[in-house]
């Protein structure tokens, strides 16, 4: 679809950028927090790059205010973060620990003061150990019923001051790389377990949401998803189909659950046949009708190319995919990979890539955000985009084109969607600051600030914007009309 003239960005379009508690605030068991699984797994050598953890991270939990007052000189409209559930409740469940409410209030309150909208994530990975420990975490029906009542405590203690609010962050993720590929907490590999404990995760996900409703009757909710297309390899009609499975595996099996409050029949139906479809109670199915979010958050980073299935035509074009790639599902060697008679995945020639092998496909995002419009009719929110990179320190100033480069193509993209007819709220890129990224340690910088640490070292922590933090200014300044003129 071409457009001679692009219509502008919303004048209420939120423009900001994200973050998540382990990921930067540190302070890990200060205040009386308790362990998450991600304390106690980053300390067992060997489950982490260079042994990092979040320990101290960049430190934002003490120095909140710094990093806020930079929000504001960018000249942002909204800020993703997340809280850690064990900062609230150090068991998972039982007293609430009225000094990590507090810092997230004491949060939401600075950010508030800036004219920068909270958007809050209720789950971005780190579990409380203590529930992971009494009910193997979100394996039990338990971890479901404590994340509604640890959802009620921060309903009740901030639902008057936060609009926007996020259910699960990137369940697609967690949800393989902790229980099919063991690369995250709790490290287990058992496809079985994975789509159980998955079921129990929509059940939580269901329970939040309608509790918010109630509860928080003027606020916005709804999960965040890790989306990515998926392309055919070639016109020929069998790669065609083998997209439409790659499509319904690994997007649909879980924003039908979102969208529509029930399992694709396509996909349900192969698992079934495998013996390891999720048990699905008629309650479950209720509620999961009755829980319709405001709002889809949307995390974008790339995609994937689909071709026919191995066993009916043998592949040239087969790439194996690390098996820690969060975003996209594909046939392994594993005794079993439920998707290989559905299809099987390729390198796609007309992409390139990042510096950890992503592919890089802006027209993706375009593509990404008119399958969502058009499938599920819901305002979109884009919660994550963004380009990790090796930026380099030189004279206290960081030059990252490359990372100005990629957003001003994504963005132009999304700008055409807004163009095509999708609904936007806003866009979050990730992240604000550097941050610690979860199997790549400190190495992997994503932020318009430079956090001037490394893997081994705090430093001083030093926060020093980027030649991107100028960029995106100027952006936010201009409601997205600069991005146009960078483009002549």
């Amino acid at each position: 679809m071409f457009h001679s003239k692009l219509d502008p960005f919303p004048t209420d379009f939120l423009w900001g950028a994200a973050s998540a508690a382990y990921q930067v605030e540190g302070a890990w068991d200060a205040d009386g927090k308790g362990p998450s699984i991600w304390d106690t797994y980053s300390q067992i050598a060997g489950n982490t790059f260079e042994e990092t953890n979040g320990k101290i991270a960049i430190d934002h939990y003490h120095r909140y205010k710094e990093d806020v007052a930079l929000m504001k000189q960018m000249g942002l409209k909204a800020y993703r973060f997340s809280v850690a559930w064990s900062r609230i409740l150090p068991e998972g469940e039982g007293a609430v620990n009225e000094a990590g409410l507090r810092f997230y209030e004491d949060l939401v309150d600075e950010l508030l003061a800036h004219d920068i909208e909270p958007v809050l994530t209720l789950y971005h990975w780190d579990l409380p150990q203590g529930l992971q420990d009494r009910y193997q975490g979100w394996e039990s029906r338990q971890t479901a019923e404590a994340f509604e009542n640890y959802c009620r405590i921060l309903f009740e203690r901030l639902g008057e001051k936060v609009t926007y609010w996020v259910t699960m962050n990137e369940q697609n993720v967690f949800t393989a790389l902790g229980y099919r590929w063991g690369a995250h907490p709790p490290g287990i590999k058992d496809l079985k377990r994975m789509y159980a404990a998955n079921h129990i995760i929509n059940i939580a996900n269901a329970k939040a949401i309608h509790l918010f409703h109630e509860m928080v009757p003027q606020g916005k909710i709804g999960p965040s998803f890790g989306y990515g297309p998926m392309y055919p390899f070639s016109c020929d009609p069998e790669d065609v189909l083998a997209a439409e499975n790659g499509e319904a595996f690994n997007n649909a099996w879980f924003l039908d659950v979102y969208c529509k409050g029930q399992y694709p029949k396509f996909v349900y139906k192969q698992l079934a046949k495998l013996g390891i479809a999720p048990e699905v109670t008629l309650e479950d199915q209720q509620l999961m009708k009755q829980a319709k979010p405001d709002f889809l958050g949307i995390n974008y980073y790339h995609g994937g190319t689909a071709q026919q299935n191995q066993f009916q035509k043998q592949q040239t074009a087969k790439k194996e995919f690390s098996k820690v790639d969060p975003y996209l599902m594909q046939a392994t060697s594993d005794a079993l990979a439920p998707e290989e008679n559905m299809f099987a995945t390729a390198e796609n020639p007309m992409l390139k890539k990042t510096d950890w092998g992503w592919e890089i496909d802006p027209v993706g995002f375009r593509v990404a955000l008119r399958r969502i419009q058009a499938n599920y009719d819901l305002p979109i929110f884009v919660t994550e985009n963004g380009l990790g990179a090796l930026d380099q320190l030189s004279d206290c100033q960081i030059h990252d084109s490359y990372r100005i480069d990629y957003l001003q193509e994504h963005l132009l993209e999304l700008q055409k969607a807004i163009t095509d007819g999708v609904d936007m709220i806003g866009y979050c890129a990730w992240s604000f600051t550097d941050l610690l990224s979860w199997l790549n340690g400190y190495q992997k910088r994503y932020g318009f600030v430079y956090v001037d640490r490394d893997n081994q070292q705090e430093k001083q922590l030093a926060r020093i914007p980027k030649d991107s933090f100028y960029w995106y200014q100027e952006v936010i300044r201009t409601n997205g009309a600069s991005l146009l003129q960078n483009e002549k």
